[in-house]
């Protein structure tokens, strides 16, 4: 089940929120969303296991967070590309599922979809379908990444409010990355709640204050 209007149309909004947090100039600063993608696409191999000299085991938790960090800079880069407008940036991204495409995805596995998808970020390309079907592959749909892409905004907004521009934000919890905590934190709170966002910034400021009180 693909996005719904209302939900792309949110995405894009805290997407723009948070953007303007870093900078509140940042459509004309034009970063390399690209760039970005290709990084986090390597991670989400590293996370996958690639080594065929050693044995690996895939952490695909780790694997889907990376997938929700790329969604972030889909998005800045079609708002960017947009010049900021939200139903330009949406259209872009629905007609994009709908073009054929010229990848035969099914025949590909999971590690060759995510080379392709770094390949393409190389050249300042993206490609929603391929996205989509990395997705399926998880065993993540559409809806998935949504209640995920709102944890990790807001997990995005909590470090910017504590330090992250500036380097004063521990990103590392008791030896574990907060990233891995989020993941803790969206397993035990409920993604339906109309308050989400507002429970899992509580959630996570309650467990950094609390590990950061029990180092000192």
């Amino acid at each position: 089940m693909m996005l719904s209007e209302t939900q792309l149309q949110s995405m894009f909004e805290m997407q723009n929120g948070m953007n303007c947090k870093v900078n509140p100039n940042w459509l004309l600063s034009k970063n390399n969303w690209h760039r970005a993608i290709q990084v986090e696409g390597i991670e989400a191999i590293e996370h996958h296991g690639w080594k065929w000299w050693k044995k690996q085991e895939c952490d695909m938790a780790q694997l889907s967070m990376e997938l929700v960090d790329i969604w972030h800079f889909i998005l800045s880069a079609a708002l960017q590309s947009a010049d900021g407008d939200f139903a330009t940036a949406k259209k872009w991204v629905i007609d994009e599922l709908s073009h054929h495409q010229c990848y035969d995805l099914p025949q590909m596995t999971l590690l060759d979809k995510l080379d392709l998808l770094v390949g393409l970020a190389t050249s300042r390309r993206i490609n929603i379908a391929l996205f989509e079907a990395i997705l399926f592959d998880c065993k993540m749909d559409w809806q998935d990444l949504f209640k995920q892409y709102v944890g990790k905004n807001v997990l995005n907004s909590f470090r910017q409010d504590h330090g992250y521009k500036v380097g004063t934000y521990t990103k590392i919890w008791c030896g574990r990355e907060d990233n891995e905590h989020l993941v803790e934190i969206l397993g035990n709170i409920n993604l339906n709640s109309n308050n989400l966002q507002q429970l899992l910034y509580q959630a996570l400021k309650s467990r950094y204050t609390t590990i950061l009180e029990d180092r000192d």
